[in-house]
């Protein structure tokens, strides 16, 4: 089904068909209430409101979303920026990867447009609930770690109702838990960096969530070479070198927020990084097809 933009795929394991419609349908109306929440194309929404009044005042929003942007804050710290909720503050027309763009945007032109994406100018007021944008212009937006979120609570809401076991997957961002009706793991694909529909490895995995950010699905060839729909928002040109990076770990938020900075950042800074970081690791495929793993994982 499609929600937040994307596919969402919802497996549980029930006594019957009825209370497993019964169930995920829950789950669909909690994905559903955070897509209201969050979207950019609903001036009313939450995140809308504070882009709306960028570098004018701060808005009062839901602690739900304070926490998620704090949450985002923190990942942009951790990743020294190359995740940030900012990126929205960029134009659309720098890059558009259809058919027509036939050249990368200037360089120039792209620096100047991404001096907007700083999420230090966030400014989050907890006591007051608000949420303030320091320069006019600026936007966030929750794509790089909304569907991971929006598959936790649903796996929550799930597991509130005494769903033993289950897969959300949000377009290949996915969370598990408990066990599969023969008492096995659940098994998960990972997706092959040339072919979108094609799984090159498997893992059986249980109460773990995997996230893949690959150049498979939407990019541009520019003179013979490929270039990814990842933006580096300090460059605001895209990403090359790595076809796809899959994450490993226990929150689906988390690993949907690791993937593009892991991208951005490259082979050796992005493992060095995840290495440093408990019960997280990190698959990657660099445009050789030559595949990297952090040091935690053994994987063939």
């Amino acid at each position: 089904m499609l929600l937040m933009g994307n596919n969402f795929e919802i497996s549980i394991v029930a006594t019957s068909e009825a209370l497993a419609f019964e169930k995920i349908d829950l789950a669909v109306q909690e994905i559903q209430r955070i897509e209201k929440l969050l979207t950019t194309y609903n001036d009313q929404s939450e995140t809308n409101q504070i882009n709306l009044n960028a570098g004018i005042k701060p808005v009062r929003v839901s602690m739900e979303t304070i926490n998620l942007i704090q949450r985002s804050i923190r990942i942009s710290e951790i990743t020294q920026g190359a995740f940030d909720i900012s990126y929205g503050s960029v134009d659309k027309s720098l890059w558009n990867f259809d058919t027509n763009m036939k050249a990368l945007p200037d360089v120039a032109i792209a620096k100047k447009m991404v001096r907007l994406i700083n999420f230090r100018n966030i400014e989050v007021n907890v006591p007051e609930s608000t949420v303030y944008l320091k320069e006019k212009g600026m936007r966030i937006g929750f794509g790089g770690i909304g569907k991971g979120y929006a598959a936790e609570r649903a796996k929550y809401i799930l597991k509130s109702e005494l769903v033993e076991g289950g897969i959300v997957n949000a377009s290949g961002d996915l969370t598990t838990w408990g066990l599969q009706p023969d008492g096995t793991a659940w098994t998960i694909g990972i997706v092959h960096p040339n072919f979108a529909n094609t799984v090159f490895s498997y893992m059986n995995v249980t109460d773990m969530a995997v996230a893949t950010s690959g150049n498979y699905e939407k990019f541009i060839m520019i003179g013979g070479k490929k270039y990814s729909h990842t933006i580096n928002p300090r460059t605001g040109l895209p990403v090359t070198g790595i076809k796809s990076v899959t994450i490993i770990s226990p929150n689906a938020e988390i690993a949907d927020a690791m993937a593009t900075p892991v991208t951005i950042m490259g082979i050796e800074a992005g493992l060095a990084m995840i290495n440093q970081i408990k019960q997280i690791e990190a698959i990657i495929i660099d445009d050789n097809n030559n595949l990297y793993t952090s040091s935690n994982l053994h994987f063939k």
